[in-house]
C-alpha cells in the first residue's frame, strides 16, 4: 500500500489478533475481566474498582464477533454481582453501578454488531474494487505476446484500488502491442474512460495491420465516449488521455513502433545504458482535433534484451518533502551500473517502486504504474492467437 488508510483493515487486525491460526481475540478483555475482579477483592473498602469492570464488553466490542461481546457482557454483570455481594453492605457500590454495568453491555453488544455489519460491508465493497481493477487491468500471464513484463500499480486512493491509470499487452497476427495510458481526472469517471480505450485497445491491436490504424481507433473512441458521456448528462469536461502505444513486429526483431500520445517518453535501459526516445509531437487521446492530425508512428532501435520502461506520471512527478522530482532517468541509470541485471522487468520494476515511495515517504498524489516490457534475449516465434 502506498499509505495507511483512513480506516483500519478488519482482514489485518484479525490476523494481529490470531496465533497458528486460531482467534485470541478473546484473550485481552478476558484479562481485563480477571484483573479488575482480582483487585478489587484486594482493595480496601474506601477504593473499590469493581464499576471497572464496565470496560470488560467495551474492549470486546472492538476486537470480538457479536457473540463474544455478548458473553463478556454477562461475564462482566455476573463477575460483578459476586464481588460486589461478597464485600460488606456498607462497602457495596450498589444497584447504581450494578445498571451501569449492565447497560455498557448492552450498548457493547450493539456497538458491536454495528462494526462488524459495517466490517463486512467494507470487505463487500473491497472484494468489488478487485473485481473492477482485474476487469481494467487483467492480469497478464508470464511471457504473454513474447515479451517478458512486468508491472506494478499503485492506487492513491487507498480505499477505491483501482483509478485512470491503464495498460495491457496484447498479441496478434501483425505481432504483440503494448499499450500504456493515463486517463486525465480522477474517480469513476475516470475508471469507466480506462476501461473504454482498453476494450478498443485490446480488438484494434489484434485485428489492425497498422498500428496508425490501432491509434485513430483509440482517438474515435475517446470522442464516442466523450459524447455519450454528455448525452447521458454526465459530462466530465474535456476528458483526454495521454498514452504511448507500441508495436513489436515479428519482421523486425531490433526495432519497434511507437506512437505517443502526449505521455512522458519511455526510457530504454540495457547493456549500452539508458536513454529516452523521442518524445513525439502527439496530442494525447481526444484531442487531436486540436492539432494538425494524429501522433506520428515512429520505428525506434529496440534490441532483444533491452527493456522499455513506460511510467505514468504517478512517477515522475512524485515529490519529496523539499517539493524536488523523482530522478527517475538518474536512479535507474546508477542502479543499472552497480548491477547490470537491473534491467531485469521484475527488478526494473521493483526498482521504480521502491524508489518512489521512498522518495515520496510514501504519499502518493497521482494514481502511479510501472509497466516493464522487453523481448527475450533469445528471440523465440510467438503465437499469433491473443486473448
Amino acid at each position: 500500500m502506498p499509505r495507511a488508510g483512513r480506516e483500519a483493515d478488519p482482514a489485518a487486525r484479525q490476523r494481529l489478533l490470531r496465533i497458528h491460526g486460531r482467534s485470541v481475540a478473546w484473550v485481552p478483555p478476558l484479562v481485563l475481566l480477571l484483573g479488575i475482579a482480582v483487585l478489587d477483592w484486594n482493595t480496601s473498602g474506601e477504593f473499590r474498582i469493581i464499576s471497572w469492570i464496565v470496560l470488560v464488553p467495551g474492549i470486546a466490542a472492538a476486537i470480538c464477533g457479536v457473540w463474544g461481546t455478548a458473553v463478556f457482557a454477562l461475564l462482566a454483570v455476573v463477575a460483578y454481582f459476586i464481588v460486589d455481594t461478597s464485600w460488606p453492605h456498607q462497602y457495596q457500590t450498589g444497584l447504581p453501578d450494578f445498571i451501569l454495568v449492565v447497560a455498557g453491555g448492552v450498548l457493547a453488544t450493539l456497538a458491536c454488531a454495528v462494526r462488524v455489519r459495517g466490517e463486512r460491508r467494507m470487505v463487500h465493497m473491497r472484494d468489488v474494487a478487485e473485481t473492477t481493477r482485474r476487469a481494467v487491468l487483467r492480469p497478464l500471464p508470464p511471457g504473454w505476446g513474447g515479451l517478458d513484463h512486468a508491472a506494478v500499480y499503485l492506487s492513491a486512493d487507498v480505499e477505491a484500488r483501482v483509478g485512470g491509470d491503464f495498460y495491457d499487452i496484447q498479441p496478434g497476427p501483425q505481432g504483440t502491442r503494448v499499450l500504456l495510458g493515463d486517463v486525465q481526472g480522477k474517480g469513476l469517471g475516470a475508471v469507466e474512460t480506462a476501461a473504454a480505450l482498453l476494450g478498443t485497445f485490446r480488438e484494434s491491436a489484434y485485428h489492425e495491420a497498422a498500428l496508425s490504424t490501432v491509434a485513430e481507433r483509440l482517438e474515435v473512441r475517446m470522442l464516442r465516449h466523450a459524447g455519450y458521456c454528455v448525452a447521458v448528462g454526465r459530462s466530465d469536461g474535456d476528458r483526454f488521455a495521454t498514452g504511448v502505444l507500441v508495436g513489436f513486429t515479428e519482421d523486425a526483431p531490433d526495432e519497434i513502433e511507437v506512437v505517443n500520445f502526449g505521455h512522458e517518453p519511455p526510457l530504454v535501459i540495457g547493456p549500452r545504458g539508458v536513454r529516452s526516445l523521442p518524445p513525439g509531437d502527439g496530442l494525447p487521446v481526444g484531442l487531436g482535433e486540436l492539432g494538425p492530425g494524429l501522433p506520428p508512428v515512429l520505428r525506434v532501435p529496440l534490441a532483444p534484451g533491452e527493456t522499455l520502461l513506460l511510467v505514468t506520471d504517478g512517477v515522475t512527478e512524485a515529490r519529496d518533502a523539499g517539493g524536488d522530482f523523482f530522478p527517475l532517468f538518474d536512479r535507474v541509470a546508477a542502479a543499472l551500473a552497480a548491477d547490470p541485471r537491473a534491467a531485469e522487468p521484475r527488478r526494473l520494476v521493483r526498482l521504480v517502486r521502491d524508489g518512489t515511495l521512498r522518495h515520496s515517504g510514501g504519499r502518493l498524489e497521482d494514481d502511479t504504474t510501472i509497466f516493464a516490457v522487453r523481448r527475450p534475449a533469445t528471440v523465440t516465434s510467438r503465437s499469433a492467437a491473443g486473448g
